[in-house]
């Protein structure tokens, strides 16, 4: 898997919020995005599925040399791409189950359930909650936990993560990052993790650090910048 995003320019509601960014993901590889609250970390994850309401207005982003721009997030998905969101929707009358039969294409039931079991078991997930409609009257670390289960059965060339880590406690922290981690090796998943906390890469190793500020990457490097923004905050990376 190759993703490549060349000059990437994308506006909500009318305002210009990513002001020309350049990344590339590679199968196996995790590349994290970090920078100040409104820097666009959450536009760029949007942008990049397709989310509607976020509108590339330049650039290119390509999946194994296909362009993505102007596709719906649904092509997107079928084409390799999972996006794990900040705040999980809620979707009454819709069971996770149905909803991974349908996203699966054509995936035996046998073997679909047998998926599911073992992503719950992965997680920590209590297999009950596989029957409830998707996200509804779940706490925020059992919807993250389901996110993760989707992932796993999916198997997806790329996982964008907008801030999954948001509101975890440390258990769920743990277990999601472990699915992680094991993800990159298991099918060589290409990873794009938005994140404010170096707590998160913990058990999930990141290749490459990107901080962003005021809609563009201005600076990268190894995992040992995450801990120093940590520690030192984004004043000297304004732009």
């Amino acid at each position: 898997m190759n993703f490549v995003v060349e000059g990437l320019h994308a506006s909500v509601a009318g305002r210009e919020v990513l002001h020309g960014v350049d990344l590339t993901v590679n199968s196996g590889e995790v590349h994290v995005i970090m920078g100040p609250n409104g820097s666009g970390k959450s536009t760029l994850a949007h942008a990049l599925m397709g989310r509607p309401g976020t509108t590339v207005t330049a650039g290119s982003i390509r999946l194994d040399g296909n362009e993505l721009v102007g596709l719906p997030a649904w092509q997107r998905a079928r084409a390799g791409m999972f996006l794990a969101l900040q705040h999980p929707v809620e979707v009454p009358g819709v069971g996770l189950r149905s909803l991974l039969d349908a996203a699966a294409d054509g995936v035996a039931t046998d073997t679909l359930d047998e998926r599911l079991k073992a992503e719950a078991r992965a997680v920590g997930l209590d297999a009950a909650l596989l029957t409830r409609p998707l996200n509804v009257d779940l706490s925020g670390g059992e919807k993250k936990r389901t996110e993760m289960v989707q992932l796993g059965v999916l198997q997806p060339a790329l996982c964008i993560l907008d801030e999954i880590d948001s509101g975890l406690d440390v258990d769920a922290l743990g277990a999601v990052a472990r699915r992680l981690q094991l993800a990159t090796s298991a099918w060589q998943v290409g990873i794009l993790a938005v994140t404010h906390f170096h707590r998160f890469l913990v058990e999930l190793e990141a290749d490459v650090v990107h901080v962003m500020v005021d809609g563009r990457i201005v600076a990268s490097g190894d995992a040992e910048l995450a801990l120093e923004l940590e520690q030192t905050g984004y004043a000297g990376y304004a732009t």
